[in-house]
């Protein structure tokens, strides 16, 4: 967070406290596991519909302003041409103090999410001043009982501003709300007082307010060229810029006809930037957030129901010897600590697919619900607001609202009350974007359904695979089952040999899966070396050996031991539960961590996210200072939940070179692949988890370098001065 003056509070703060008891900006993500939902919404969902709804609302108070709130309209006549009724000076004053008040509000959150006034002086003024105008509305709006009241009632209806005035209240009384939610959670310290927010997502606000400025402004134009009311070129413009197009307003002039071609193209491309935005927050920040805490929630059940049954000897590390002694688990016995580590990272996949799975269902039934309470809660305000002058029944607003969502738009039946129009651009502001969310959980689930059972179709019936038919049909049977049969069988995902060596590499794919030939691995790495920055240097390739390795041996007679390329294959051939052999010269130590930063920063954009095996991430966590295959390091996975100023060390280095040459900076804490230390855990990808290390190792290391260089230089100037 930064001071209003530009300077680095949290930098600062950092270095108030070299001890660590401040946690570190780079491992919020981790965290965001342990923390409750609810302060997940307070510091981040909350601001950030504050930060669309609350233009929204300013832009209704304008609407509420623009024209009087009561017009003459005798039943049967055309209510467009109604006379409006001048309103009373007081109101129209405290309408105008109001939208003051709001515009005033709306600046100081805009200016504190994009870090220019602080913490402290944004968010009371913006809370403070949307409950002023929330007040004010109200109060004005109360008036319709009393003081506005004209007689002959049925003579006088109420204006769209009326009814804008009433929805501004409502979004000005729910982002006040929100905002001191925010406010006070941040005051208890369940959060920084800073909005943790990308790029994309700081300028949501001002992506609203720009497309909410020129939809108004495009209304006033067109409502001079065409001769509209205001608030009725402002139904027309939306209309037109969420492609919905009923027909019932269309420009006339050949000016108009000229501008709209225009004025169109922007808004949509402007609007469709905004739903982008606000389908990022809901799909990928929230996804992120709520996959990470449904993931520790299903880790905590997983383990104790272990516990319960006797089945955690998996989870009780192996020391030095033990690897034949009985262990809790039958199944467990004889495993080095290399193999059940293993075993141990493949059971966090599994808890991470199957809570995948479910929170993809969870969204798409969320949305599911969200659409169709628009759809059907809409259609039945639409019918009491349409009653009195078309006479709409409920299957009438069902009609229109789902035409309406779906951007169909026959133009057969629309709304022409004043109430409707409002409410149109009201509710359509909500149900568009939210038709947009569901679509696109629905393509993660249903839609991706259908698709892999077409395929699974086509593949035993018409399309057959170049995997034997048996496989095919057994894979057909594990899917449909929901993997009740066939569960303990691997069945082969991709064919053998060089047909599935030609397709591309599923970074999601289990252990099984895997490359098994090493001379296949080892040019692919060579391959990739020719592009690295550092391929005229010595290079060193992880050590992912086969599954099988420990029974293959190399042909002494037939290998060079001098020749790199056979011993980068004596490497790949070694047993399992061999430690990861890095070389005894820091500068070959560091080409390796240069490499690998190449290498990860390349997965980095690959889509969907890169997921490791479990030898990928032996190797990395090797070169930060761990041992897979050493227990001492590794810990037993336990339900206690680490409070956020626990100091997380899942796989930090603690040494530096293979035999001890480095330092010892500082303690390792033992961790475990389902504990909640793991690097698995929270919101981060694990490519960013990895490259993350590797450049801090890599900083130490270069440190460390230039600190007994500066030590020896100080000593060949004391012997030159002798």
């Amino acid at each position: 967070m930064n001071d209003a003056s530009g300077e680095k509070i949290d930098e600062h703060l950092r270095a108030a406290d070299p001890d660590g008891k401040q946690l570190p900006k780079q491992q919020e993500h981790e965290h965001m596991h342990l923390d409750p939902s609810r302060w997940w919404f307070a510091s981040s969902a909350f601001p950030m519909i504050a930060g669309t709804l609350g233009p929204v609302a300013s832009a209704f108070s304008i609407c509420a302003l623009a024209r009087p709130w009561r017009q003459n309209y005798l039943p049967g006549s055309d209510i467009d041409a109604a006379p409006f009724i001048k309103d009373p000076v007081w109101l129209t004053i405290i309408n105008a103090i109001q939208l003051l008040i709001a515009l005033m509000a709306n600046m100081a959150l805009l200016l504190n999410m994009t870090q220019r006034l602080r913490f402290s002086i944004a968010q009371p003024v913006t809370i403070v001043g949307w409950y002023i105008s929330s007040i004010c509305l109200i109060a004005l709006t109360a008036t319709a009982s009393g003081p506005l009241i004209i007689e002959p009632t049925s003579q006088y209806i109420w204006s769209q501003a009326f009814y804008y005035g009433i929805y501004g209240a409502a979004l000005y009384f729910l982002v006040a709300s929100l905002m001191l939610i925010t406010f006070l959670g941040a005051q208890t310290e369940h959060y920084p007082k800073d909005f943790v927010l990308t790029p994309s997502q700081r300028t949501l606000m001002m992506q609203t307010i720009l497309l909410l400025f020129y939809l108004l402004l495009g209304a006033l134009v067109f409502g001079r060229i065409e001769g509209w009311n205001y608030l009725d070129a402002v139904y027309w413009a939306a209309v037109t810029l969420f492609t919905v197009g009923f027909g019932d307003f269309s420009p006339e002039t050949a000016l108009g006809k000229g501008l709209v071609m225009p004025f169109a193209l922007v808004g949509i491309i402007s609007l469709g930037l905004v739903i982008g935005s606000i389908r990022s927050l809901v799909l990928d920040r929230g996804r992120r957030r709520l996959s990470a805490r449904m993931v520790e929630k299903r880790r905590r059940r997983m383990l104790k129901r272990m516990t319960k049954k006797g089945k955690d000897g998996i989870l009780v590390p192996i020391k030095e010897g033990d690897e034949l002694k009985h262990t809790p688990s039958e199944v467990d016995r004889g495993l080095t600590e290399f193999e059940r580590r293993e075993k141990e990272f493949k059971l966090m996949r599994d808890i991470q697919k199957e809570t995948s799975r479910k929170r993809r269902w969870y969204a798409t039934a969320i949305s599911t619900c969200t659409w169709a309470a628009l759809w059907l809660g809409g259609a039945r305000i639409f019918q009491a607001c349409e009653e009195a002058y078309q006479g709409w029944t409920y299957f009438d607003g069902i009609f229109f609202c789902f035409v309406s969502l779906t951007t169909i738009g026959y133009g057969d039946i629309v709304p022409v009350s004043n109430a409707g129009k409002s409410f149109w651009v009201f509710w359509a502001l909500l149900a568009l974007p939210t038709m947009t969310v569901l679509i696109s959980n629905a393509g993660d689930t249903v839609v991706k359904g259908i698709r892999d059972a077409t395929d699974a179709i086509a593949t035993i019936t018409i399309l057959p695979s170049e995997r034997p038919f048996k496989k095919d049909l057994k894979r057909f049977l594990k899917h449909l089952s929901f993997g009740v049969l066939f569960k303990d069988e691997i069945i082969e995902e991709t064919p053998t040999g060089i047909l599935g060596e030609a397709q591309d590499r599923d970074n999601s794919s289990s252990d099984s899966e895997e490359e098994n030939d090493a001379e296949t691995a080892l040019q692919r790495d060579q391959a990739e070396s020719s592009n690295s920055p550092t391929s005229p240097r010595v290079r060193f390739n992880p050590p992912f050996q086969d599954d099988n390795a420990h029974n293959k041996n190399i042909d002494d007679n037939t290998a060079d031991e001098n020749h790199p390329r056979d011993q980068q294959l004596r490497q790949r051939k070694r047993r399992k539960s061999a430690p990861f052999t890095l070389p005894d010269r820091q500068q070959d130590y560091l080409v390796i961590l240069i490499d690998e930063i190449a290498r990860v920063t390349a997965h980095l954009k690959e889509h969907p996210p890169r997921k490791y095996s479990f030898k990928e991430w032996a190797w990395y966590l090797r070169l930060i200072g761990e041992d897979e295959s050493d227990a001492g390091q590794h810990g037993r996975a336990s339900t206690h939940v680490r409070t956020k100023r626990d100091k997380f060390r899942g796989g930090r280095p603690n040494g530096g070179l293979e035999g001890g040459e480095a330092k010892v900076t500082e303690k390792v804490v033992p961790w475990s692949w389902v504990g909640s230390k793991s690097p698995l855990m929270g919101g981060k990808e694990e490519a960013e988890w990895i490259l993350e290390r590797l450049i801090e190792r890599l900083g130490e290391e270069l440190r460390r370098g230039r600190g007994e260089g500066d030590e020896e230089g100080g000593q060949e100037g004391e012997r030159d001065e002798l």
